[in-house]
């Protein structure tokens, strides 16, 4: 019988201790769930009531059941309007939610499960029932990369120190600005009283122009037309939300210089690149508008960590 000599025993023992850090990063990092912060729905609602614009917009929502409008395509109630449109361009399906607010407050993110943390995932529907949302899109899936986290005034992460990484910022007023992350601090977003900050990107447009070359593309993709999502603000209190199908034979996927130009087209003044591939979703009125895919076979919801919402 031939002995293994204790070179080779150690070569072994370090290559499976090996594996097993490596195995266990990868779960870390995609599998296990760690959650840092549950949200407080209670506290959530009275720090509302204490700012008098909020405390004014639950006024206007307690009657607008009553006198809501709405059909497959269409949605109006005191506090907002949402019209649902279809357009076909670059060979690809593309789904736009044109939003009108009476206020702000109604622009509302939502973490899956109310936790902020990592690997804590639920599809895009799920997170925008469990939070009366009308409208919703897929956000930038924080708990898969680094990046500010600010969601609804509350700053769950700071910014990076990755200069390259333009964030999208939501002023109490409904204002949006777009920021490098190096150039934002926990002192500069409380003065200029920030209410989201999301970071994934690119900037599509600022000021109306093209802000990504015809080449660009995030690190991520799987090439260079995939499915979309974006959101993008027009002028005061006007707001839309565009999901591109994709990877599919009916719906071909866009480039993001192709979503800038069409974004462009709808009088977008501000737009920001979302969480895109499978995660691409656009839920309306109780069900998602588009279809869902990451490989052109199967077709639904990846589960995501937050997402943007109406309601």
């Amino acid at each position: 019988m031939r002995k293994i000599g204790r070179g080779k025993t150690f070569s072994l023992v370090y290559l499976l201790l090996l594996g097993l850090s490596a195995g266990y990063i990868l779960l870390d990092t995609f599998v296990i769930p760690r959650r840092y912060a549950v949200i407080s729905v209670a506290s959530v609602n009275t720090a509302e009531t204490e700012d008098s614009q909020l405390g004014q917009a639950e006024d206007q929502a307690q009657t607008a059941d009553s006198t809501a409008q709405s059909s497959a395509s269409f949605y109006q109630d005191a506090r907002f309007k949402i019209e649902i449109s279809q357009y076909r361009e670059d060979d690809s399906d593309i789904y736009v939610a044109d939003i009108v607010l009476s206020d702000a407050s109604y622009l509302k993110t939502a973490l899956a499960d109310n936790t902020f943390g990592k690997n804590i995932t639920a599809a895009t529907s799920e997170i925008a029932q469990a939070n009366n949302a009308v409208l919703a899109i897929n956000g930038d899936y924080y708990s898969a990369r680094s990046g500010l986290v600010l969601r609804n005034g509350v700053l769950y992460r700071s910014a990076g120190s990755d200069s390259s990484q333009t964030d999208l910022l939501i002023q109490t007023d409904g204002t949006w600005l777009l920021k490098a992350e190096t150039d934002i601090s926990d002192q500069w977003l409380s003065a200029q009283q920030i209410q989201q900050g999301l970071s994934f990107g690119p900037a599509l447009l600022s000021d109306g122009q093209i802000e990504v070359g015809v080449n660009t593309e995030v690190n991520q993709a799987k090439g260079q037309l995939n499915p979309r999502s974006a959101v993008g603000q027009i002028s005061d209190l006007h707001y839309v939300m565009v999901v591109v199908d994709g990877r599919s034979s009916t719906s071909q996927g866009v480039s993001l210089y192709q979503l800038a130009a069409f974004m462009q087209q709808l009088q977008v003044q501000t737009a920001y690149n979302l969480d895109g591939g499978g995660s691409a979703t656009l839920y309306f009125n109780g069900q998602v508008i588009n279809h869902p895919t990451s490989d052109g076979r199967v077709f639904k919801e990846r589960k995501v960590s937050d997402i943007l919402y109406v309601g």
